[in-house]
């Protein structure tokens, strides 16, 4: 009853609008002076929404994600509100207020969309009067912009996160979507509100079983456990998966590889990261170009610094049984032997193990381009893998099965086939070959996942990264844990 009242208003007050001038009011007043003759003063009252909109809009564009994009679009429609009178009349707005006040399912505080707001200026709107057409107008104009601001916030936290992960993380290099105007605008095209906010609840099976989780928390739950819900969910509200169907995705905490095709994973393995001390292995995004059979490998000047001369000072001929090459400004030293590495400037040293049975990447290495110069790679120490925690790499991303996951990429066929033989060869030769198509790959951080019967894991957060994030996510989450459980 009180929406239709609400809605008669609002007609009234754009049929008042169109910058149209009411009838003009006038009033006799008598001259002061005796025998005057009476004169006439006019007050001419007009009823400009447009007007009051402009002004409520400018004062308000301070809580605006988007404020020139949002004044932008008020413009193109002659000041006039949009959604308030589209979604009033069949109570869409209360089903509005029902999905920002259940922001807590998504461990989003309901803070962040401003629902009392709305309540509250519709409570306004309910009680005015014709005769304050001015305030009213004020009304309605705050409500229209309330409306936009919790809808345009809340459809954007649900499908980008409220949080930009480059800003947060250190070595985050995984190309990331964010909100451009179309899907900011997009929401003043909606006609139909449950369907569209149904639409835009995240559908990944982790992120369902998540909020489930999350459901079940009670106020005694511990802290740490709510905040391990609650950055999962925000990972996953980033878009930053692969769009093929086919692709490798790297779980660090978890120190796993599956390879995803059609939303299953076909192939799973264990693997190694980076220790966390100096050596993480970074978030990224990238595409399996190549691999390298039998692969050189490069040592990069701060493990020849710190480890591989070292071992050259201890024992003379490390080097020699290592396998491993040392160049001295571009020319091949034959003696490493006759080497005080104690002593020199090992800056001015490059070295570069051979293929071999030695050799610290196994027997094939996978290439994709990135910053951090990081791949996927055989080992020869195949005991790490029996290891629960196995961050010991020096960045780069050790697995279990690289025969199978070559069949995987390449398939069965001519070069796959290649591939086997020369990995198996006795003395081998370094040779790159080109995947037929390439893969995407995607290094990311979830320490909650799912296991292959669908139960909800945990694992240990060996970076520290959660909690980053968890202070990044409290900085604009506009409560605190006590008040998220209290929403859910």
């Amino acid at each position: 009853m009180l929406r239709g009242i609400i809605f008669i208003l609002i007609s009234s007050f754009l049929l008042l609008s169109c910058g149209v001038k009411r009838p003009v009011v006038t009033s006799t007043v008598p001259y002061p002076q005796e025998n005057k003759p009476e004169v006439q003063v006019v007050k001419q009252r007009t009823y400009d929404l447009p007007l009051e909109f402009r002004k409520v809009l400018k004062k308000r564009s301070a809580d605006l994600a988007y404020p020139d994009l949002v004044y932008k679009f008020y413009e193109s429609k002659g000041f006039q509100p949009v959604l308030v009178p589209r979604f009033l009349p069949h109570n869409q707005l209360d089903i509005l207020l029902g999905y920002l006040s259940n922001a807590g399912k998504h461990g989003l505080d309901t803070g962040l969309f401003a629902p009392g707001q709305i309540r509250n200026l519709l409570n306004k709107m309910g009680k005015a009067n014709i005769d304050t057409v001015v305030e009213n107008h004020r009304n309605l104009s705050a409500l229209e912009i309330a409306v936009a601001s919790s809808l345009i916030n809340y459809s954007i936290t649900l499908q980008f996160g409220i949080v930009v992960p480059e800003k947060v993380y250190p070595l985050y290099s995984t190309l990331t979507a964010m909100p451009d105007s179309s899907s900011i605008l997009k929401v003043f095209e909606i006609r139909d509100l449950k369907n569209y906010l149904d639409s835009i609840q995240p559908k990944d099976r982790l992120y369902l079983a998540l909020q489930k989780s999350l459901s079940m928390m009670q106020g005694t739950t511990e802290p740490d456990s709510l905040q391990t819900l609650l950055v999962n969910l925000e990972r996953l509200r980033w878009k930053n998966r692969p769009a093929q169907d086919k692709f490798v995705s790297v779980n660090i905490p978890n120190f796993s590889l599956d390879v995803i095709s059609k939303g299953k994973s076909v192939l799973h393995m264990k693997v190694c990261v980076g220790e966390p001390e100096g050596w993480q292995t970074p978030q990224l995004g990238s595409m399996i170009h190549s691999v390298q059979v039998n692969p050189v490998w490069n040592i990069p000047q701060s493990i020849a610094r710190d480890e591989t001369s070292q071992e050259a000072a201890r024992d003379r001929y490390y080097l020699a049984n290592s396998n491993i090459k040392v160049y001295h400004k571009g020319k091949l030293i034959t003696h490493t032997e006759s080497i005080d590495w104690a002593s020199v400037d090992v800056s001015e040293y490059t070295f570069q193990q051979q293929p071999g049975s030695e050799n610290a990447l196994g027997k094939i290495k996978f290439l994709f381009q990135n910053e951090s110069s990081v791949y996927l790679h055989d080992t020869p120490v195949k005991s790490a893998f029996r290891k629960e925690i196995r961050a010991v790499s020096h960045g780069c991303v050790r697995v279990e099965k690289p025969l199978e996951l070559t069949y995987v990429l390449f398939g069965k066929g001519e070069q796959f086939d290649q591939i086997k033989k020369a990995m198996q060869r006795g003395y081998p030769a370094a040779k790159f070959i080109a995947l037929p198509e390439q893969v995407p790959i995607i290094l990311g951080y979830y320490t909650a996942w799912l296991d292959d019967k669908g139960k909800l894991r945990f694992s240990k957060d060996i970076y520290g990264l959660d909690q980053l994030l968890y202070e990044a996510m409290m900085k604009i989450n506009a409560g605190n844990i006590a008040a998220l459980i209290h929403q859910i």
